[in-house]
């Protein structure tokens, strides 16, 4: 048998250092992530807390000449009809990007927006991904039911014009406003979510109308959805909503360069929702 030198002892060691880091990232791919708390349910009681604590931004010119923020709860008056967009938040709740998106709203397009606070549910379960997918579609359906709940509260408010509703979500908040089936919006913004079957959903199941305005943006290389995660190894995934938005005159998709997830206040996402949102509420 001839002996190994020092150089073949090296590369025999930099070759098992190589396979046990790969083998880690493998596992680590696969291992189930952290989950604290334990509520998901939608009862009349979490829905009225997710909407009393709900992040509302107006524009200056419905609220006196300066732009107003705040909790849902204690809105100012309000004269007149104007737009709103409904916002639901990712995993991550009211994060300071949802509010910078919803100040642009208000500030660059003039626009009111009223984002429900998730996490505002007392002992709301909060997970790491991965999780099971029955976990994923529990909190799905809650997010769907804050987004109903809300449609129904803000359109108590008189100075909302309801034919000029539009619902929009990131991440985790953009499964519930691909899936809303209702008739309570007249267009949606799906950001960083791919409307598609991947490790996220059961099923995808869009409730969008074949033309109904949607506007789909997401990164090419999503850490979460596209086809360079792991997690979904086992699905055919493209990483955006041009499948399910096949053949609709009214849909645009944006895919970003990017390998970013969250996406809503890059330049060019601005840019596309402006030209996307003006067309639709026609100001």
């Amino acid at each position: 048998m001839t002996p190994i030198g020092k150089g073949g002892r090296r590369l025999g060691l930099v070759a098992c250092l190589i396979f046990i880091l790969t083998a880690g990232i493998a596992l680590a791919a696969d291992q189930p992530g952290d989950i604290k708390g334990t509520t998901l349910e939608p009862t009349p009681e979490n829905l009225a807390a997710t909407w009393s604590k709900a992040s509302l931004v107006l524009p200056a010119a419905l609220a006196g000449g300066h732009r107003w923020q705040g909790f849902a709860s204690a809105a100012p008056e309000v004269a007149g009809k104007a737009p709103l967009v409904v916002l639901l938040h990712g995993s991550s709740g009211v994060a300071p990007a949802v509010k910078d998106f919803q100040i642009w709203l208000a500030d660059a397009l003039g626009l009111a927006s009223v984002a429900p606070d998730s996490l505002a549910i007392p002992d709301r379960l909060i997970y790491t991904s991965p999780v099971s997918v029955d976990i994923y579609e529990r909190v799905h359906a809650l997010r769907l039911a804050e987004l109903e709940h809300a449609l129904k509260m803000s359109k108590t408010w008189a100075w909302v014009d309801p034919t000029r509703i539009v619902i929009a979500g990131t991440s985790e908040g953009s499964v519930a406003v691909s899936r809303y089936a209702g008739s309570g919006s007249v267009a949606r913004l799906i950001y960083s979510w791919s409307c598609e079957a991947n490790y996220f959903v059961d099923r995808p199941r869009p409730g969008f109308g074949p033309e109904e305005p949607v506007f789909n943006a997401i990164s090419a290389r999503d850490p979460y959805f596209s086809p360079s995660n792991p997690w979904n190894k086992d699905f055919a995934v493209t990483g955006n909503c041009s499948g399910a938005l096949k053949g609709n005159p009214q849909a645009v998709v944006l895919v970003v360069d990017a390998d970013v997830h969250t996406i809503l206040n890059r330049p060019d996402v601005h840019e596309a929702t402006s030209r996307f949102l003006t067309s639709v509420l026609k100001p």
